[in-house]
C-alpha cells in the first residue's frame, strides 16, 4: 500500500567503530598509551556491532530475576541474567577492563580507561561489576594472604558467571557493600557488626541497603567491630566449598541500569576476612572508591559521547524544510554545543586516567589525581543528564521512543552522579582536600597554570577563583567544585584541543558567554570546527 512506503527515516547506527572519536584518540596518545590504538579500534568495532547491540537490548528486555530458594526449599540466593549480559561481561573482562590492568606496563591504565569509555557505550549496566572488580585490587593488596588467595582470579581475563568455589574458577568478579538503611553515605553509622572468631575470621550480622551485582564472587564490606568501622572480604562461596550466608531480600526496582541487579543482602552468621586494620575500614576501602569514582567520570563521558553521536547521526539523515537537519543553523548550534561539552568531559576523564597511571611513581600526579577525580566525578557526572536530555530532543518524538536507544541513555544518565557518593558528598570531599591536603591543591594550581598566558579570559577566571579558594566554605562547596572543574577543563582544552574547541569553551563556560540551555554559544563561534569533532562514522 502507498501509505506503507517509508521515507525520511534514519538508518540504524550499527556496525561502526565507536572508537573513531577525535578527542579520545588524541588523549590516548597524549597520556601515554598510543601503543593500544589497534586494540582500542578493535573494541570500538565490536562495541558498535549489531551483535553486541542485540546483547544489550536483550539484557534490558529480560531483566535479572532473583531466585531465593531451590526446588526443595534450600536457600540459594542466586540471580539469573539474560545470556546477553553474560556475553557483555565476558567481552569486557577478556579485554582487560576488570582487574587485569594492574599487571600491565606503563600506560595500561590509560588504555583501559579509553577501552572502558568505548565499551560502556555498548551497554552501561554490566560496567558496574567490571568497575568494582578493577577497583578492588589495590584495596585487597593491603592483606597479602587474601590477595594471594583471590588476586589471581581478579587479575584474570577469564569470565565465569557461575556461583562456585573461587579456587575452581578461571576468573573472579568483585563487588562492594557499604551503604545501609539508616545511613546511606554516612557509613560510619553502619549497624552491621563483625565479631572475631578463634580462627581469626569474623562473623557478620547486618543488612546492606544497596549492593549491586550480587552474583560477584567476593565483596568488600564495611562492618563495626569494637575498634570501629572495619573492612572485610565476604566471599559468596567459602574456601571449604560451602555457601556463605548471603540472603538476598530483594532486588531494587531502579530508574535505569536495569540490566544490572542491585540487591539488599542480609548477613546472619556470614563469614568475613578482615582487610586492613580494625577501625580503619573507610581508609582501607577509599582506594577502591577513588578508582570507581574515576570510572563514574569515564562512564558519564561515554554516555555523553554516545548521545551526541546518536543526535548527530539523526540530524545527518533526517530532512526537514528542504534540507538535512544537520545543515540547519539552529541544529548546528545545538550539536556544536553538545560536542563541546562532551569533548571537555572526555579530555578531563582521560587526563585523570593518565594521573592514575603515573600516580604510583610521581607524587605530583598522585596529588593531582586526589583532587582531580573528586572534581571530575562531580562535574562530568552532573553534566550528563542535561546533555543527554538535549541530545534526545534532537530526535524529536523519535527520541522518546525506546527503539531509538535514547530513553535508556536518559534513564542511565543520573546514575553516575549518585553512585559512589552523590554531588554533595563529592563537594564535601573537595572541602576536605582544600583544608587538609595542600599538595593536592598545589597540584591543581600547577595543572591550571600550565595554560597561563594562552587565553586572558582563562587567566582572569583563575585569578578570581584563587580568591575564593583562600576561604572555602561548605555552603559554597558546589560552586567551588563546579568552577574548579570548568577552569581545569579550560586549561586542558587550551593546551590540547584545536582552537575552535578551546576558544568556544573558554568563551562560553569560563567567561560565561552562554545561555542556560545548549545551543546558546556566543556569536562568532567556529561551529564548523566544533562539528569536525563529532564522533561520527564517515
Amino acid at each position: 500500500m502507498p501509505t506503507h512506503v517509508v521515507t525520511n527515516q534514519v538508518p540504524d547506527l550499527v556496525d561502526v567503530d565507536l572508537a573513531a572519536d577525535p578527542p579520545l584518540l588524541e588523549a590516548l596518545h597524549r597520556e601515554g598509551a598510543g601503543w593500544a590504538l589497534d586494540d582500542l579500534h578493535d573494541t570500538g568495532r565490536r562495541a558498535g556491532s549489531a551483535e553486541v547491540r542485540e546483547w544489550a537490548d536483550a539484557a534490558h528486555r529480560n531483566e535479572p530475576r532473583l531466585r531465593t530458594h531451590d526446588r526443595v526449599g534450600n536457600r540459594v540466593d542466586e540471580v539469573d541474567y539474560d545470556p546477553g549480559y553474560h556475553a557483555l561481561l565476558g567481552e569486557a573482562v577478556s579485554r582487560g577492563f576488570a582487574g587485569a590492568v594492574w599487571d600491565g606496563p606503563a600506560g595500561t591504565h590509560v588504555a583501559r580507561a579509553a577501552g572502558f569509555l568505548v565499551w560502556s557505550q555498548a551497554e552501561a549496566g554490566h560496567g558496574c561489576p567490571v568497575s568494582m572488580s578493577h577497583a578492588v585490587v589495590p584495596a585487597l593488596k593491603v592483606s597479602p594472604e587474601l590477595f594471594d588467595r583471590y588476586g589471581p582470579g581478579l587479575l584474570s581475563r577469564s569470565y565465569d558467571g557461575t556461583l562456585r568455589d573461587p579456587s575452581s574458577k578461571p576468573g573472579l568478579l568483585a563487588g562492594m557493600g557499604m551503604t545501609e538503611k539508616q545511613g546511606g553515605s554516612d557509613v560510619r553509622t553502619n549497624t552491621t557488626t563483625a565479631v572475631e572468631q578463634s580462627d581469626g575470621t569474623y562473623v557478620l550480622t547486618g543488612h546492606k541497603w544497596f549492593t549491586s551485582a550480587p552474583m560477584c564472587d567476593v565483596f568488600l564490606v564495611l562492618a563495626q567491630t569494637s575498634a570501629g568501622v572495619t573492612c572485610f572480604l565476604v566471599p559468596r562461596i567459602l574456601p571449604d566449598g560451602s555457601r556463605n550466608p548471603f540472603a538476598i531480600q530483594r532486588l531494587k526496582d531502579k530508574l535505569g541500569n536495569r540490566s544490572n541487579a542491585s540487591s539488599e543482602p542480609e548477613f546472619d552468621g556470614t563469614v568475613g576476612f578482615r582487610v586492613g586494620d580494625e577501625g580503619r575500614g573507610v581508609r582501607t576501602i577509599i582506594e577502591m572508591v577513588a578508582c570507581t569514582r574515576l570510572d563514574n567520570a569515564l562512564g558519564s563521558a561515554a554516555g555523553m559521547r554516545d548521545a551526541v553521536r546518536r543526535a548527530a547521526w539523526h540530524a545527518r539523515h533526517r530532512h526537514a524544510f528542504g534540507s538535512a537537519l544537520i545543515d540547519k543553523p539552529l541544529m548546528r548550534g545545538v550539536l556544536a554545543d553538545l560536542t563541546l561539552e562532551s569533548e571537555a568531559a572526555v579530555t578531563l576523564a582521560m587526563r585523570l586516567a593518565g594521573a592514575q597511571d603515573r600516580s604510583a611513581d610521581d607524587p605530583h600526579e598522585a596529588a593531582f589525581r586526589r583532587i582531580g577525580v573528586t572534581l571530575g566525578k562531580y562535574w562530568i557526572c552532573k553534566r550528563q543528564t542535561t546533555l543527554v536530555g538535549e541530545a534526545l530532543e534532537c530526535l524529536g518524538g523519535n527520541g522518546f521512543v525506546e527503539e531509538s536507544g535514547m530513553p535508556r541513555l536518559f534513564r542511565e544518565s543520573p546514575l553516575n552522579s549518585i553512585w559512589e557518593g552523590s554531588g554533595n558528598v563529592n563537594a564535601l570531599d573537595l572541602m576536605r582536600v582544600l583544608s587538609r591536603e595542600p599538595a593536592a591543591v598545589e597540584a591543581y594550581r600547577v595543572e591550571v597554570e600550565a595554560a597561563s598566558g594562552a587565553d586572558h579570559r582563562l587567566d582572569a577566571a583563575w585569578k578570581a577563583l584563587q580568591d575564593d579558594l583562600r576561604d572555602p566554605a561548605e555552603d559554597r562547596a558546589r560552586w567551588l567544585a563546579e568552577r574548579m572543574a570548568v577552569v581545569l577543563q579550560g586549561s586542558l582544552l587550551v593546551r590540547h584541543s584545536p582552537a575552535a574547541v578551546a576558544d568556544a569553551f573558554v568563551a562560553s563556560r569560563v567567561a560565561g558567554e552562554h545561555g542556560a540551555a545548549f545551543g546558546t554559544l556566543p556569536r562568532g563561534t567556529d561551529v564548523d570546527g566544533l562539528l569536525d569533532r563529532l564522533p561520527l562514522p564517515a
